[in-house]
């Protein structure tokens, strides 16, 4: 498992998104394009979003409690991007508890990327959720410098 301060390799404050405001599973992977598209690397958002839904067909990627991790590799991306959002009321997001998911961490990687860090992320980020107490504070990051601490001081204690 990589040390979850590495996904800070790959998030910055773009990519953070406090408070989404779609009211769909659908609308929430729009918004997740949308603001993966940001991007420089990112080549055309529609790609993203049409790799995501098709990933969303095959299963949904919420894993309970209240979490969701979309992802998916894709021609559309020249390097791994993670985007962490929030969405305070919660989405249907098809989770196998039933309960509304909250917190999202969309991970878009290339079809290869060198250092094989796609699978680890992925891992990592569904190893950080699993803890309530981790939960709790993305819950109330208020701002990316706290999602860095939480990052950075998570497996600390």
């Amino acid at each position: 498992m990589a040390e979850p301060s590495r996904i800070l390799n790959y998030v910055d404050e773009r990519f953070f998104v406090r408070d989404l405001r779609a009211k769909s599973k659908d609308g929430v992977l729009k918004e997740l394009a949308e603001y993966l598209s940001q991007d420089k690397d990112v080549r055309d958002a529609t790609l993203v979003l049409e790799m995501l839904r098709k990933r969303e067909s095959l299963g949904s990627t919420a894993i309970g409690s209240g979490v969701a991790i979309p992802h998916g590799r894709t021609l559309a991306i020249a390097s791994i991007k993670v985007l962490f959002a929030r969405h305070q009321k919660g989405i249907d997001f098809e989770s196998p508890d039933g309960a509304p998911v909250h917190l999202f961490f969309a991970i878009v990687a290339p079809p290869q990327d060198r250092n094989n860090e796609y699978l680890p992320l992925l891992g990592t980020i569904a190893e950080l959720v699993k803890e309530k107490k981790v939960r709790g504070m993305l819950m109330k990051a208020a701002t990316f410098a706290d999602l860095r601490q939480i990052l950075e001081g998570w497996g600390d204690e």
